[in-house]
């Protein structure tokens, strides 16, 4: 910004000294006419000169860091002097740490974004806006159901073909996310003719701004966003972008430090043609397995997805030695097989929880169309070349976690053996828990058979178990504040946790009945919710 004010400070006085040197020389006789005009050029020509360097600096600078490139293409509106915008950026510019602190976690994935934004020709804000969405945390996930830096709820990402299996959840994936969200934002965009419209839209819904436009329009008010009758969340939303972006323009200005972002690649996308072991992936690409699952945050297990998207993001230093590698590197050895023999008594959802996968997986690497298998014959199971610890977002993972965390509260471990005629309803009667809760502490489906003399576990009587900082990128804390019609069950329906559970976290009465506007505190798997 220094650079730009000088840049307009010696033009303006550029154009004074002509001025007035113009002045003289239509005053003066001759001679003085004569030399005036070798002073006036080379005047001008200095100043010029001058401009064009710190031009050239500015450049410069915009060519280096992401920052000031944002600044150059930012197109939207900030000084409005709206008391809601203005509310929304005394709380950022109070708040410099969480300011910094979303900007640094942004370091991987701010360059792509932004060019993305820039070569689609929208604001350079809409770069920002994962900020307000979630704090550009790839794992965030919200009360609504939203997930990934962009925060689609599921409906709005299966309409844009995010896809999402056992495997993958394209919502957090930062590639398929990214260029869902902004053809969203554009498709608003053209349907409103307004960024402001545009992105309370993506909020609130683009029905939910026609409604509001409608109804000023039959009252003869005005139609931009401010003065819609919006909802709170939505009327806090489009601020809040404005007031992030004024602070980043205006970062020397507000004293806030903001962690340069070098204008270039941090990763490289490498295509894959076919499921590969994400462990080995890493060790191949020279990184941790953490910062992979970093870089490509969709992944839910230890391997791709079989069916796609058959590509990984690996940072750029270390690309093209992946590249090599891979190329060595068979098919058949990029993911583990073992070769079951199928023995009596033997069904798919027991041999998928010996092999810690799902009876789909199974059915699916063998081309099975129903459960059906035959003792003799052989199946062929994919399976982790690592210690499950190694993936940070496997199913077995995060199982481990949740069976440490109930042994360290006060719940009391118990082991049942199944016998004729028992089923998962029976069994959580008998034991007053529920069936979701038998299947999560067993790692079973719903629909699994049960074989006679199988040993489950189940977990009573316990307080609210502490998550530990390793399950932060798993298990959320989340606030859900009640809404009418719900209920316990609906609540946890829709979060795919326990009634109980949701007691338990919040000491809850057995009898007391939910309030519209209570608030409540959940812990939500973000890989088992959808």
């Amino acid at each position: 910004m220094q650079l730009v004010r000088k840049l307009v400070v010696l033009t303006a006085v550029g154009f004074v000294l002509t001025g007035c040197q113009n002045n003289l020389v239509i005053n003066e006789p001759a001679p003085a006419a004569t030399q005036a005009p070798r002073q006036i050029s080379h005047t001008a020509h200095a100043t010029v000169d001058e401009a064009e360097s710190l031009e050239t600096d500015r450049q410069s600078v915009a060519n280096d860091d992401l920052w000031q490139l944002t600044r150059d293409h930012m197109q939207l509106h900030l000084d409005s002097a709206y008391p809601r915008l203005q509310k929304q950026f005394d709380w950022y510019k109070k708040h410099p740490e969480y300011m910094q602190r979303v900007t640094n976690r942004a370091g991987r994935y701010y360059y792509y974004i932004l060019n993305e934004v820039i070569a689609r020709d929208m604001p350079a804000e809409i770069a920002l806006l994962p900020i307000v969405e979630s704090a550009y945390d790839p794992f965030a996930y919200s009360y609504g159901r939203a997930a990934g830096p962009w925060q689609f709820i599921p409906g709005t990402a299966k309409h844009f073909g995010l896809k999402s299996s056992w495997w993958y959840d394209g919502r957090r994936d930062i590639i398929a996310s990214t260029d869902a969200a902004l053809t969203y934002l554009q498709q608003l965009h053209r349907r409103f003719d307004d960024w402001e419209l545009a992105l309370a839209a993506y909020n609130c819904g683009g029905g939910t701004v026609s409604k509001a436009i409608r109804r000023n329009k039959a009252k003869g008010l005005e139609t931009d966003f401010w003065s819609l009758d919006l909802p709170k969340e939505t009327r806090a939303y489009v601020p809040k972008l404005l007031a992030v972006s004024r602070l980043i323009r205006d970062a020397e200005q507000s004293n806030l430090t903001l962690t340069p972002l070098a204008n270039k690649p941090v990763f490289e996308q490498v295509e894959l043609d076919s499921q590969i072991d994400l462990a080995q992936a890493a060790e191949l690409s020279d990184i941790s397995t953490q910062e992979l699952y970093q870089l490509n945050p969709g992944f839910n297990r230890w391997a791709t997805d079989p069916d796609g998207p058959h590509r990984l993001l690996i940072p750029t230093a270390t690309a093209e030695q992946f590249r090599q590698q891979l190329a060595t590197l068979p098919a058949d050895q990029r993911v583990n097989w073992s070769r079951h023999k199928i023995r009596q008594g033997d069904t798919i959802s027991t041999i998928a929880k010996q092999y810690k996968t799902t009876s789909a997986v199974i059915r699916q690497a063998n081309k099975l169309s129903s459960n059906t298998i035959r003792a003799g014959r052989y199946l062929l199971i994919p399976s982790a070349k690592h210690e499950s610890s190694e993936y940070s977002l496997s199913q077995s993972q995060r199982f481990n976690r949740k069976q440490n965390q109930l042994a360290s509260s006060n719940r009391t471990k118990i082991s049942y053996r199944v016998k004729s005629g028992d089923n998962l309803w029976s069994i959580a009667q008998q034991h007053k828990v529920s069936v979701r809760e038998l299947t999560a502490w067993n790692q079973i489906a719903p629909g699994d058979l049960l074989p006679i003399g199988h040993t489950l576990t189940l977990w009573k009587n316990g307080q609210q178990a502490v998550l530990s900082r390793s399950d932060e990128q798993m298990i959320k804390r989340i606030g859900y504040s009640v809404r009418n019609g719900d209920s316990l069950s609906t609540i946890a329906n829709r979060f795919s946790v326990t009634v109980s559970d949701i007691k338990r976290w919040n000491k809850l009465e057995q009898s007391r009945y939910l309030q519209p506007g209570q608030n409540l505190t959940l812990y939500v798997d973000i890989t088992e919710v959808n």
